[in-house]
């Protein structure tokens, strides 16, 4: 299911990259911590998935998970850098290809997006095999993303060139959640703590829609206006929220370690 990235090459130098910087070791743990955590809450597929963030200060490089590795086997020292272009130019090994196409683009193509995570996570998933809209507005979980989503209903294979890449970033837009219908989901965000806000909370709010629908009662939509105005309310501490989050599933995962 999965390819490497044909042609990718390591410059002999690298002008302004460094990796010790205090905010690019932050990126690399936190980073590498949404792998760890993902695995914990089974919401990777195989060795298939990826998530990446734009190296702090630099608008032409970014991190991903080299190919090969499941989810927990990332840590902040086997992540990649690598540029637009397809080069890799600190780390060993190669993005999938996949990988490198959704992510590189997305990054380009959006400047906004410093972290774009993918996944073929089970509940989001399976409500992107569905007609219609994927997300319905039925729960206080839900309505985090109400007005933030985007579907791509046009599956069209595997992300293999920067064509497919630059067509996903124009279905993605300004939302910050892309449903791509026959294949898993796209969370973008400003921040590494955002995006794991939203990966986690998104399988939720899909996990939940699944069991009120196994049901086959009547669902109970949100109307817009109450919609509107509890998606409101949470954004206002959204931000601080997340990193909250993410500190203490951080401390979490510390711990199971430290007790293994």
């Amino acid at each position: 299911m999965a390819h490497t990235l044909a042609g990718s090459s390591r410059p002999s130098m690298y002008t302004g990259l460094d990796l010790d910087a205090p905010d690019v070791v932050t990126a690399r743990s936190e980073l590498a911590a949404c792998f760890q955590l993902a695995a914990r809450h089974g919401l990777e597929e195989g060795i298939c998935n990826h998530f990446s963030a734009m190296v702090p200060g630099r608008d032409d490089l970014f991190l991903v998970n080299p190919y090969g590795y499941a989810f927990e086997e990332v840590t902040s020292d086997n992540l990649l850098v690598c540029d637009f272009h397809g080069q890799v130019v600190a780390g060993q090994g190669q993005p999938e290809a996949t990988a490198f196409y959704i992510h590189a683009r997305l990054h380009k193509q959006l400047p906004r997006v410093k972290v774009a995570f993918h996944t073929h996570m089970p509940h989001a998933t399976a409500l992107c095999l569905l007609q219609g809209p994927p997300l319905l507005w039925l729960g206080q979980t839900a309505l985090k993303f109400y007005g933030r989503t985007a579907v791509d209903e046009h599956y069209n294979g595997l992300a293999l060139d920067a064509s497919e890449g630059d067509r996903i970033a124009s279905v993605l837009g300004n939302a910050d959640i892309l449903f791509l219908k026959n294949h898993g989901v796209i969370v973008a965000g400003p921040s590494i703590a955002e995006a794991w806000d939203d990966l986690y909370y998104l399988e939720r709010a899909a996990q939940v829609q699944l069991m009120a629908m196994a049901t086959q009662r009547e669902l109970l939509p949100v109307p817009h206006e109450v919609a509107q105005r509890a998606y409101e309310q949470m954004r206002l501490g959204d931000a601080e929220s997340a990193r909250a989050h993410l500190h203490n599933a951080m401390r979490r995962l510390q711990r199971s370690v430290k007790t293994t």
